[in-house]
């Protein structure tokens, strides 16, 4: 395992590269273990794909990407152009080597093994957060359970088999059966006739939550400075963090956190597992009647969550460059699947419009730990849960950097694998 031995233990010092969800709780728990830390991202804090997304945190709802079903559907996108999973048809010979790779792991096998990889991230998810607004975070998390809504009972059974196939995985999540007079959401038009209630969820202002991570990371000693890495390199007593134009940060270890763009960094430390951007959009639009918790509605793909008083609505899985413009179009396709679903939202008077990158890698599991570079870390490769598993792979990851020991929790992710 790579890393700076130090006769004291551990590092003293640390770069962590991207102020997004995973890069700041990883700043944050080292601290927790006495290393101080510089934060360096190219636009700052929650600028990535931690400000827009649904604010869920639903260890529940953390379910593997890789299942056959996706690939079934995946195919049947490719000319959908209105479809939530989008995939350009576009001449990228990165983009089809993983989609490739991605499609050889949707089997059951390798589902099962990233559900099972993913249980310690999240039997700890909730109580990592617990941690961070014990103790200087002053943002609040709350409790809600998620409901699920479906046209059809036989719709909703299809959430209910992957429930048991996550229980079967040693990940048993508390739920309910709904019927329509029971879905309790206020917005819910006659179309939704059936349900599942997740229990024991928890949701967020994301934006809200991670930049107010940032401020207790300041306030505890750590500087976050904005420019564009173009390199980290191990030195002669640990590492140094280089500008395009010759200036560096030393320190004795770095971490890279750079959600979605983490290969450009990440491909030079021996990183072969790839990390694409399944971009996600959303918007907030106000409602007639406020809703007191998450809804998801499973057979458009959409996420939506109670924000600021009104109501914010994600959905979409688009494979394209993570600095690539936002286009319209899968907005509009967002708001033309939801509005037969709901009533008394409008739709025309939308704000904040967003599309951030997630990362996804082909196995459905993240890339935390050590590189073959020494002293050099990532943290990455969520997709659609670094949210929710953002501050316990902090954690995890702080444990390993400051102890020299890969925790158990963390073999399945290891990067180099």
């Amino acid at each position: 395992m790579s890393g700076v031995e130090r006769l004291d233990g551990g590092p003293r010092s640390a770069v962590v590269v991207g102020a997004g969800v995973v890069g700041l709780s990883t700043a944050w728990f080292l601290q927790e273990r006495g290393v101080d830390v510089t934060v360096v991202d190219r636009t700052g804090v929650a600028a990535g794909a931690s400000w827009g997304n649904a604010g869920w945190i639903a260890p529940g709802l953390a379910i593997p990407l890789n299942e056959p079903a996706v690939l079934r559907y995946g195919l049947r996108s490719l000319f959908d152009p209105a479809a939530p999973l989008h995939i350009p048809l576009t001449a990228d010979p990165g983009l089809w080597s993983f989609l490739t790779r991605f499609a050889a792991q949707c089997r059951w096998s390798s589902w099962t093994r990233a559900a099972k990889a993913n249980l310690p991230l999240n039997e700890e998810s909730i109580e990592a957060y617990d941690v961070l607004t014990a103790n200087g975070v002053g943002a609040p998390t709350f409790d809600a359970p998620i409901t699920a809504a479906f046209t059809t009972a036989e719709q909703a059974r299809g959430l209910l088999r992957e429930l048991e196939r996550l229980a079967r995985a040693g990940q048993p999540v508390e739920h309910a059966e709904l019927s329509a007079v029971e879905l309790g959401v206020p917005l819910a038009s006659s179309a939704l006739t059936a349900g599942v209630r997740i229990d024991g969820q928890r949701f967020v202002d994301p934006g809200g939550f991670v930049q107010a991570l940032g401020r207790s990371v300041v306030v505890r000693g750590a500087t976050i400075r904005s420019f564009e890495v173009a390199d980290v390199v191990a030195e002669r007593g640990g590492v140094s963090v280089r500008t395009a134009e010759g200036s560096a940060i030393k320190a004795d270890v770095a971490v890279l956190a750079t959600g979605a763009w983490l290969p450009r960094l990440a491909g030079r430390t021996g990183v072969r597992t790839p990390v694409r951007a399944g971009r996600g959009y959303s918007f907030t639009v106000p409602v007639d009647r406020p809703v007191p918790g998450p809804v998801y509605l499973p057979e458009v793909r959409v996420a939506c969550t109670p924000y600021q008083g009104k109501l914010r609505v994600a959905g979409t899985m688009e494979f394209r460059d993570p600095d690539a413009p936002l286009d319209e179009a899968r907005v509009d396709a967002i708001i033309k699947s939801v509005r037969p679903l709901f009533d008394g939202v409008a739709w025309d008077e939308r704000t904040d419009v967003w599309v951030g990158p997630r990362p996804v890698t082909p196995d459905g599991r993240a890339l935390i730990g050590a590189t073959r570079t020494p002293g050099v870390y990532v943290a990455g490769g969520h997709g659609m849960w670094g949210l929710a598993q953002g501050p316990v792979t902090g954690r995890l990851l702080a444990e390993q950097i400051t102890t020299g020991k890969q925790p158990g929790a963390l073999r399945e992710f290891d990067p180099l694998r």
